[in-house]
């Protein structure tokens, strides 16, 4: 009888010593959880190996964290991966025990429990740190695209018997496609519409350069070709960085009360006019890129704009449009721009952006967007200037 009772009692002892291990293990995992910052789950790892456990000392190499005495050998130290969900290692607690002797059961498993609420604890304040970054990051990145949006032509010249129309729609927040319309001295207009080689922000950081220096200089009412000219060596000589962000651009003055046009082209995609009763003529390129090599120089060409002439200029994100392996490209905007019977600039596009919509199926946009619409009426209306959506 009494050796039954005996036993009952180491039974008892037994299950209270697991219960206070289970207690002791779960009031660490409060500690290592109370945080979601990532050295503060890190030390307070170190304190309870070393406090609660009464190890010796505890580190994690790497990061200049340490607690307690971790000068023993290597055969007294014990090494615990941590691993993320995925089972990559994302760091190594590394363990001294006391005088270097082996660990008990209890220690061990007090330590394996600890490493594995350690290790969900530590990812997910890396998570945590990642969503935080790209909350601030998506924030800058909307106040970009705004401050981006804002530089576009707020309202648009009127140009008694014309209709002007522009669209520009980016692929990411922020994009490296630009347009311009500047009111010149002599009463003619300058526009400019440009596209920076790449795509989002340091694209977009690049054509906010191009802006300011195409602004300096078109004031000043210069050719067009001195314009590309001096515009090209300027890119250039911004340096290596800005020369990997050349510039294709196309340069437009449009003498209103002649008629009339310039152009010149730097290695943009063609610009497209059509005249009453003529084939369609396309500005082909005068030159390269701008800030692609230095010291080229560029020609421009003049052309009529009689009443019933209507002009395009766009960036390759319409044309490098696809469905599937098919390519809407450059014969099939022509021909959307050929057929399109308004002489309303705003009008055209919306035809354009349908068609381009329509052959993709509902396909993701893969590049920035930017075209410019004019035409010359015979019969002016109220609204010759309309402004994009």
């Amino acid at each position: 009888m009494a050796d039954v009772q005996l036993a009952t009692g180491g039974e008892t002892i037994e299950l209270q010593q697991q219960v206070a291990r289970l207690q002791a293990l779960l009031e660490a995992s409060r500690q290592v959880h109370s945080t979601i910052r990532e050295e503060e789950v890190l030390e307070s790892v170190l304190r309870i190996v070393v406090r609660e456990l009464e190890m010796a000392g505890a580190a994690f190499p790497g990061t200049g964290l340490a607690y307690g005495d971790t000068t023993e050998t290597s055969d007294a130290q014990l090494v615990y991966p941590l691993s993320d969900r995925d089972g990559n290692t994302m760091t190594e607690l590394l363990v001294t025990s006391p005088g270097g002797r082996e660990l008990t059961l209890y220690e061990t498993d007090f330590l394996d429990g600890l490493v594995l609420q350690a290790a969900v604890a530590l990812e997910n304040a890396r998570n945590h740190k990642r969503n935080v970054e790209y909350a601030r990051l998506q924030q800058d990145l909307d106040a970009a695209r705004l401050i981006q949006r804002s530089l576009l032509p707020h309202k648009l010249p009127h140009i008694p018997e014309y209709s002007l129309a522009f669209r520009s729609h980016t692929c990411y927040e922020v994009g490296g496609d630009y347009l311009d319309i500047v009111e010149q001295p002599d009463g003619s207009l300058l526009m400019a519409v440009a596209d920076v080689a790449g795509k989002g922000l340091a694209s977009a950081i690049m054509s906010m350069s191009f802006r300011a220096t195409f602004r300096g200089m078109a004031v000043t009412g210069m050719p067009l070709d001195e314009l590309a000219t001096r515009m090209n060596q300027h890119h250039w000589a911004e340096g290596e960085e800005a020369r990997r962000r050349y510039v294709t651009a196309i340069f437009l003055r449009l003498h209103p009360q002649a008629g009339e046009l310039e152009v010149v082209n730097a290695g943009h995609n063609p610009g497209f006019l059509i005249e009453p009763g003529k084939d369609a003529y396309q500005f082909s390129a005068a030159g390269t890129p701008l800030g692609l090599l230095p010291g080229m120089s560029y020609v421009g060409e003049r052309s009529a704009f009689p009443p019933g002439s209507r002009l395009l200029f766009y960036t390759d994100g319409l044309t490098e449009v696809f469905k599937g392996d098919e390519e809407f490209g450059p014969e099939r905007l022509l021909d959307e721009f050929f057929r399109c019977p308004s002489l309303k600039a705003d009008g055209i596009l919306d035809a354009l952006w349908t068609a381009i919509e329509a052959f993709s199926e509902g396909g993701p946009q893969a590049d920035d967007m930017t075209a410019l619409a004019l035409c010359h009426r015979s019969n002016p209306g109220p609204d010759e200037a309309e402004m994009p959506e």
